[in-house]
């Protein structure tokens, strides 16, 4: 019997939120402007953190580098999400989220050129085959 690996449940759980997340932000930008959408989504995303806070013994550790990064990596969140919004109230909804979702490719790239990682061919096809994705959604 092969045991299941410790990621996959809480990785299977964040594919299928952020799957329903996509389609709710489409049904939000039909209602709303763009930007009243992601008011209103930071709200709820501020309401999580909230409850994490409230409910669990956590201290926060810093360190200048390791935050430097982190609020980086919040503003880039932010503003994906904000132009994500955009695309949706002027696309499909099904173009739009596997556009946007190709953004692993751009990680990979960037780690190879950033973090001096290595991309194995197999990687390097499944990027070239994702980017060939965009040309069959059109």
């Amino acid at each position: 019997m092969t045991r299941t690996p410790p990621w996959l449940i809480p990785a299977a759980l964040a594919l299928i939120l952020w799957g329903t997340w996509g389609v709710f932000q489409k049904i939000a930008t039909n209602q709303m402007a763009p930007r009243s959408v992601y008011f209103v989504s930071a709200l709820g995303a501020l309401l999580v953190v909230i409850v994490i806070l409230s409910t669990s013994r956590f201290t926060i550790s810093l360190n200048f580098e390791g935050a430097f990064f982190a609020l980086v990596a919040g503003v880039c969140s932010s503003l994906g999400g904000l132009l994500f919004l955009q695309a949706m109230s002027r696309g499909e909804a099904a173009v739009v989220i596997t556009f946007t979702a190709l953004y692993p490719a751009v990680s990979i790239i960037l780690s190879f050129l950033l973090l001096n990682e290595t991309i194995t061919l197999k990687q390097g096809f499944g990027i070239v085959l994702a980017l060939f994705s965009i040309l069959l959604m059109r």
